[in-house]
């Protein structure tokens, strides 16, 4: 399935933990309402799903309505926004198991993520867990041959900065505005010169 054909750049989000309205889903949330207001189409694939997603290449993942709806979406998508917290310096499982079934799009004439915008999300209770999260993101979309934006969030919610699905910080929420913003941005660039993002297959 092509990109979007419509006017508005479509914008997937994929993130959070298996708790609705986290910290990081709200984050990923606030990105999204940033490209929204950008003139984007949006679809965010937050808790519920990553909960309900079956363990990618299991026989169950074959048949999966979340698993499905995920990787058409992908499909379709001009730019992504993917957000994870950071455990024990790491992305979360939930949210590699989510993006492992991207390799479902391995044969279509888009591979991957080639040429796609990719605004990235990392929160973490204290800083340290914030960089090594945003670096194992980056090095994610560059295997997937994604165009992450300048700008990755790195966020601290130590201190319950997120309620409600409103940011407390100023800056934080800033920095999470801006990712949404130049995904769109920068899918409208490669939405008018595909050329400029996308790779050729080795």
């Amino acid at each position: 399935m092509p990109r979007s054909s419509s006017a508005r750049p479509f914008i997937v989000g994929i993130g959070g933990t298996a708790s609705a309205n986290s910290s990081t889903e709200q984050a990923l949330a606030i990105a999204l309402a940033s490209a929204e207001r950008a003139g984007a189409e949006v679809k965010l694939f937050g808790a519920a799903t990553l909960a309900a997603l079956p363990h990618y290449m299991t026989e169950e993942s074959t048949t999966s309505t979340e698993g499905k709806e995920l990787v058409e979406a992908i499909r379709r998508a001009d730019g992504v926004i993917v957000a994870s917290p950071g455990y024990h310096g790491s992305i979360s499982g939930l949210v590699k198991n989510a993006i492992d079934y991207l390799e479902e799009t391995s044969k279509d004439a888009r591979v991957y993520l080639d040429g796609v915008p990719v605004g990235l999300i990392a929160t973490a209770y204290g800083w340290q867990a914030t960089g090594s999260t945003l670096a194992t993101l980056r090095s994610i979309v560059h295997a997937l041959r994604g165009w992450p934006t300048p700008l990755g969030a790195a966020i601290n919610s130590s201190g319950g900065i997120f309620k409600g699905g409103v940011c407390s910080d100023a800056g934080a929420s800033n920095q999470l505005e801006l990712v949404g913003y130049q995904v769109v941005e920068f899918a409208r660039l490669s939405r008018a010169r595909p050329e400029v993002g996308e790779t050729e297959a080795a």
